[in-house]
């Protein structure tokens, strides 16, 4: 009963019908949620795919209590006025994250991720023979375990998770999040651009990634973009395709979390000064951009949580300057967790806006 309530209360409102309904069923099978109807029905009916779907209602209901409904309660007064904007969403190093992308900007319009993990097929149920489908859902589960329990995805980790089973890539992730989220996918098409950000047939661009139209539980049509890209200067030089696409976007909203503190070195330059110039608002943790890039006459700083430098894989790492800021301002405690530091009372961030 309770987990039939659960769903219940998560699809309620979500009217909007799928021009590709495969896609959408698939979306659900992978996330193990009904899809009573639809020619997965047979596939799930079974204990394995009960199993599966019992172990994500499990991990998503503490998901649900620990994280997602804290930072819906959050954000709306932390992050306004971009908040309720419905402009573009720039992820940069997201890997498949549209879990925390749609929990912390529910407005916007057209989500942007970015990752070195490739897109991979299409997810086909009925091309996995019935042997090999429980280890693939098994395995499925697994490269999700960091991103549920510590709110990030371990990179080295999500290597090796993404290509060993049938359900390869990031796209059998993103389906799950989708589906989590009560989204209900329109429409899934592989797309890529050339060195000029414009869209060029499959296989023909540079920059591959995945266009997915979906619409959100009350019914509005947004778009969500993933795009295998190395974001280093010496990469955007040779392929500036990913970067040159996001201009063309417009003035956005940017989030940076669990980053790996790529953009503390040059060697990362040129995305890092495309989200300073093309931001109304960064939501980040230290591992973003480092703090003194941010210049007190050009932006607005909010930070939450007391900040207590790098976890010890990334000490080198650590910002006495933000660490000065932080303290002064004697900020109110986060009450989920964000980046490395994944417990609450451990947990830090900055809000920048740009002044007027």
């Amino acid at each position: 009963m309770k987990r039939l309530s659960f769903l219940c209360c998560l699809f309620l409102g979500t009217t909007a019908l799928a021009s590709d309904p495969m896609a959408d069923a698939t979306a659900k099978f992978l996330a193990g949620l009904p899809v009573r109807g639809t020619p997965l029905e047979k596939h799930s009916s079974g204990t394995m795919w009960v199993t599966h779907a019992t172990e994500f209602d499990r991990a998503w209901e503490r998901l649900e209590q620990r994280q997602l409904a804290r930072i819906r309660n959050w954000a709306p007064s932390y992050l306004a006025p971009a908040y309720e904007e419905n402009g573009p969403m720039f992820y940069m190093f997201s890997g498949p994250d549209f879990l925390y992308a749609n929990a912390f900007f529910p407005n916007a319009s057209t989500y942007i991720l970015c990752g070195i993990e490739p897109v991979g097929p299409v997810p086909d149920i009925d091309k996995i023979p019935d042997s090999v489908l429980p280890s693939a859902l098994a395995n499925l589960r697994k490269s999700l375990d960091s991103v549920l329990s510590f709110s990030f995805f371990i990179t080295k980790n999500m290597k090796v998770d993404l290509k060993q089973t049938q359900l390869n890539g990031t796209l059998p992730v993103l389906y799950v999040f989708l589906a989590r989220a009560g989204c209900t996918i329109d429409s899934v098409t592989p797309v890529a651009l050339d060195k000029a950000g414009s869209f060029v047939p499959e296989g023909k661009g540079a920059t591959s990634g995945v266009k997915i139209v979906f619409f959100e539980p009350d019914g509005r049509e947004k778009t969500l973009y993933y795009f295998t890209s190395d974001l280093a200067d010496w990469a955007v030089k040779v392929n500036p395709g990913f970067l040159k696409f996001c201009e063309a976007q417009g003035q956005g909203v940017a989030l940076l979390k669990a980053a790996s503190y790529l953009m503390h070195s040059n060697n990362f330059s040129q995305v890092r000064d495309f989200l300073l110039g093309h931001s109304k608002l960064i939501l980040q943790d230290d591992s973003g951009i480092p703090f003194h890039f941010f210049d007190a006459d050009k932006w607005n700083l909010r930070h939450v949580g007391r900040y207590i430098g790098p976890i010890n894989r990334f000490l080198e790492h650590g910002q006495l300057d933000l660490a000065k800021q932080n303290g002064a301002t004697n900020p109110p405690p986060l009450d989920f967790s964000f980046g490395y530091q994944w417990q609450p009372s451990r947990s830090s961030l900055m809000i920048a806006t740009p002044k007027d």
